[in-house]
């Protein structure tokens, strides 16, 4: 498990930095609380990744893809809104998830049953002036 701090929105494209070189695993969940910064993390991850796309949430879509020439396709999904795991099978999730592809998910914990067994687990707390972000990896 790591423990990351993020004062400021400047830090977040080192911590991004720390968070993609800490493992080769290409599947992140992210959870906490609405407003926690999950989507501004993802932001910054995807710019490290190489990516010049503008990334947002995808709330209303589940999905967005974006593409970096040094990594390839990025997708971000964002759970928020599904009532039930169906809707996540009727938009091929398992063909994104086992793509190879970096996946980010937000609202993991909307699909707990179709997580795959291997993936980095980041935790986000918002705490007054900051953010701590905890990282680890269930393989």
């Amino acid at each position: 498990m790591l423990q990351l701090e993020s004062n400021s929105l400047e830090d977040l494209g080192e911590l991004a930095k720390q968070i993609v070189n800490l493992t080769d695993q290409k599947i992140f969940v992210f959870y906490g609380e609405m407003g926690a910064g999950k989507t501004t993390l993802i932001k910054k991850i995807v710019e490290v990744l190489g990516s010049n796309d503008e990334v947002s949430s995808p709330t209303y879509s589940l999905v967005n893809e974006y593409f970096s020439e040094t990594t390839g396709t990025i997708y971000h999904f964002d759970f928020y809104r599904i009532e039930s795991e169906d809707e996540v099978f009727d938009i091929g999730y398992e063909d994104y998830l086992y793509s190879s592809h970096y996946c980010f998910i937000e609202w993991p914990e909307k699909i707990a049953n179709l997580l795959p067994s291997s993936y980095v687990k980041v935790t986000i707390k918002d705490q007054e002036s900051k953010r701590l972000i905890t990282l680890s990896i269930d393989e």
